[in-house]
Parts: structure tokens; sequence; C-alpha cells
């Protein structure tokens, strides 16, 4: 593996599902796939009781992520669930990889996630494994209709036949249109100065910066400009140091307002949780969610969902920061629900408002699968840093850099 495997962060990282059936060849399907035993193999339906999941790196794809899910023929109330879980994992899945017994053929488990694959429009591969068990003059009786072409293969896990070129196909499946997002590198030029402001208070991880902020030097560094870190206490220090304004100010959102304030009106600002806003999700979406606040009475529903599990801190920004600073805008009590990491409900449709942190330890399809959710049950949908600069009134200052030609 390379270097930018071990360092590439899940949610940047391209991901690849295994679905099928229990007992067709998923968990050996991955291990001949990586080259490792990572999933447990075993004649025994349902070995697989939860998803596992592998880093590697596939050429020409780069970083990915492959899943292995449980059967979704599953039995029993504990089936039923992880059923749920392996479905679960189809909204983070970029590329989906359906296996089936190549000794059997389709069964409707199959061509029902067929179908729902296509619905979503997520790129999918029909591999039929188990090829090593087929005779060569025969096909199985279940599979006479099936005619190769781009969207089949016919493989056998236990042999080897075929496996590299599962990969290709897998490669090849990624759709054009996914290309690189910008993170920062289309907002500043070679030569430019950036200031960063990240405060250090009590939520601030020990030893290490957070994922957004990485993110943002590295792509500053590559676009051929500087990063210049302080907190929000050294930033007029920091200005009044330079010979030139900044390019662009870059702040984490809790201290918009005392950054709003330092910072010269001609200065662009903006901040971590915004540009993440734009690279995962939809920022016109989220813009215009922020004003559901205005509404909002004592016992509302409003959900706040982290897209990431850590331990809550006495002043936790979400479960702690963001519903006082609604509260104090509203002079309302609403009725705050949270959630975080893996779980989002599919059934939002009974909240007035869902804000959503920046989303850094997602994938960008599963950040647009929850975006969605909101969408289409009518519930308007915001984003941590988005709603507080609204809250702050200085949403329009914040978004007008993405604005610029």
């Amino acid at each position: 593996m390379t270097e930018k495997t071990y360092q590439t962060p899940s949610g940047e990282r391209v991901h690849i599902a295994f679905f099928g059936r229990r007992n067709v060849g998923k968990s050996s399907l991955m291990n001949a796939f990586t080259g490792q035993d990572l999933s447990v193999v075993s004649k025994t339906p349902g070995t697989t009781t939860d998803a596992v999941y592998k880093t590697m790196e596939l050429p020409p794809l780069g970083p990915v992520v492959l899943i292995d899910t449980p059967g979704l023929d599953d039995a029993g109330e504990l089936g039923e669930k992880r059923i749920g879980k392996a479905l679960q994992v189809m909204r983070k899945t970029d590329i989906a990889i359906v296996v089936a017994d190549g000794t059997a053929g389709l069964g409707e488990a199959e061509r029902e996630l067929i179908s729902e694959l296509e619905r979503k429009g997520i790129p999918r591969l029909l591999v039929y494994n188990k090829e090593d068990l087929v005779d060569s003059g025969e096909k199985p009786s279940g599979n006479q209709k099936v005619k190769p072409d781009e969207k089949t293969l016919r493989v056998s896990a236990k042999t080897g036949f075929r496996i590299r070129e599962l990969k290709e196909r897998v490669a090849a499946l990624l759709p054009k249109d996914t290309a690189e997002r910008p993170l920062i590198g289309d907002l500043v030029s070679k030569g430019d100065a950036v200031v960063l402001v990240v405060p250090l208070d009590a939520g601030a991880p020990k030893g290490r910066l957070i994922l957004p902020q990485q993110q943002m030097i590295r792509g500053i560094l590559e676009a051929g400009a500087s990063a210049l870190v302080c907190r929000d206490t050294e930033l007029e220090e920091t200005l009044g140091k330079l010979a030139s304004p900044p390019k662009l100010v870059i702040t984490d959102s809790q201290v918009f307002d005392s950054v709003n304030r330092i910072l010269p009106q001609p200065v662009p600002l903006t901040s971590f949780s915004l540009l993440m806003a734009r690279y995962k999700g939809d920022l016109d979406l989220l813009t215009a969610g922020a004003a559901a606040v205005e509404g909002l009475k004592d016992g509302d529903r409003v959900l706040i969902c982290e897209g990431c599990t850590h331990h809550r801190q006495c002043e936790d920004i979400g479960t702690v920061k963001l519903p006082n600073l609604i509260r104090r805008y509203t002079k309302a009590e609403p009725d705050f629900s949270f959630t975080s990491g893996t779980e989002f409900p599919t059934d939002v449709s009974s909240y007035k408002m869902a804000v959503h942190c920046g989303g850094c330890m997602l994938n960008r399809r599963e950040m647009l699968y929850r975006l969605n959710c909101c969408r289409e049950q009518g519930v308007p949908v915001t984003n941590y840093g988005v709603l507080i600069a609204y809250l702050n009134g200085i949403l329009e200052r914040v978004t007008n850099i993405f604005l610029m030609d």
C-alpha cells in the first residue's frame, strides 16, 4: 500500500459494497478481491453478522473502502436487523457488487436489490460466483436467460478465476462525472495568503487539528498559496503583521461573531463548515434551509445530526451550543433530537427543521442521501456553520466568496 492509502480519510474514498444472499460467497469474494482473509468464511448461513470494512488502493480509482454486508435473505428478528444494516450500507455505496451463486442463479433478493440500485443511480456489477463448481459445458438452470454483458461477470473466489478482471470492471464503473470536487483550490491562487482561525477551546481535540482544518491546509498548499494559522484571540495581531490583507479568512463557525467584528469588511470571510457544505453536499439547499429557524415555536421538533461518533464535551457544539443559540434567537423551547455516526432516521417528516454537521467523516453519497431525505419529505435542512452565520446576521458575507468569479 502507498502512503496515500494509509492517510486518506474514509470520507474521501470510493465506497465499494458487496451485496447478496447468504452463502453466495460474498465474504470469500471480498477476501479474494483484497488478497487477505478479512471476512470470516463458513458454510454456516449468516456468518457475516455486521458490515466489514477494509481500506485499500484500487488502481485507477485510488484509495477505496470495501464493504462486506450481511445476507439479504437472513431470517428471524435478528436477521431482519442484519438486513437493515446491509441496506443501510447502500446509502454510502458508490459502486455495488451484487453477488449471486453461479450454481443456482438469481433469487428474488438480488432482483429487488438490482432494481433498487438502478432506481438510486448506483453503478453495479452482477457477479456470479462459484464458477469452479459449474460444469464447463452447462449453464445453471437459473441463469439460462442471462447473457454476458458489461454488467455481469462469472468468477470463482476459490480459484481466483477472473478476479483481476473483476477489479478492472469495478474500477471502470465509477461515473465520469464523479470528478474530484474542489474544497478550497478554486477559491485561492498561487501566492495568495489565507488565514485560518482555529480556536483551542474545551471542545478542541488534544494534540491535533480536526480533519477539515487539516484538509484545508493541504488544499491551500496544493494551490501554491500560503496558510497562516492562528487562534481567534490572536487574529487581530496576526492581521496587523501582514503587509497586505489576506485573500481569504476561514474560521471555525463557533467564533463567527468575534471574527466578523475584527475582520475589515472588504476581506472575504467564510468557515470550515461552509466549505464542507459545498464540498460534501448542496450549499444552496443548506443556505435556504437556515431561514426555517424563524418559524420555530415551543415544542417544534428539531433534528441535529453529527456524522461522526465522539465523546461529548460539556460545551459540545451539536448538543449544547447550537440548541442554546437557537433558544436565544427564537425565544422558544424547541424539542431537540440528536443522532450521530451512521444513525440517521429514514422518516424525518415530523421535524420542523434539520441541522447537520459538515460531514467530514461521511462520503458525499451518504451526505447527499441525508439531504435528499429531508428535501423529499419537505423538511428544511441546514448546516452547523450556515445556521450560525444566519443567527449572527452574516450569512450573506460568508457566502459571497462562492459567488465570485
